[in-house]
């Protein structure tokens, strides 16, 4: 039965273009070799990790969004984790699809303060 996942991966920050692509490439292999459906593969650029993981301070993100199996995901797992260039990653089985980020709004202009009267 296929379910809506979302997974997020941290790779080493060093790594070169080519490694990066062949990471990638190697993921979405795993999820069309399993049957499952790639819906999103994003690249959230480097950022600061909340603590250091295997002296690492700073982290490229993934964002990976697919619909699969319970093998599908026991298999993308198990590559990630065998991967060194993969830091941390984490699995969440969405119930509904996630809505995308809003944009901040604007600020609602300040109503005017009503003028003090002067007795």
């Amino acid at each position: 039965m296929k379910r809506m996942y979302e997974t997020i991966y941290i790779v080493q920050p060093e790594l070169a273009d080519d490694e990066l692509k062949g990471l990638t490439a190697k993921v979405q292999e795993i999820v069309t070799s399993m049957k499952g459906d790639l819906k999103k593969l994003d690249d959230w650029g480097l950022r600061k990790l909340s603590y250091p993981i295997e002296k690492f301070v700073r982290g490229r993100y993934f964002y990976l969004r697919f619909d699969g199996d319970a093998p599908l995901i026991a298999e993308l797992e198990r590559k990630l984790r065998l991967d060194d260039k993969v830091i941390r990653y984490q699995s969440v089985k969405l119930e509904k699809e996630a809505a995308a980020p809003v944009a901040a709004q604007p600020a609602a202009p300040e109503a005017e303060a009503p003028a003090a009267s002067e007795e």
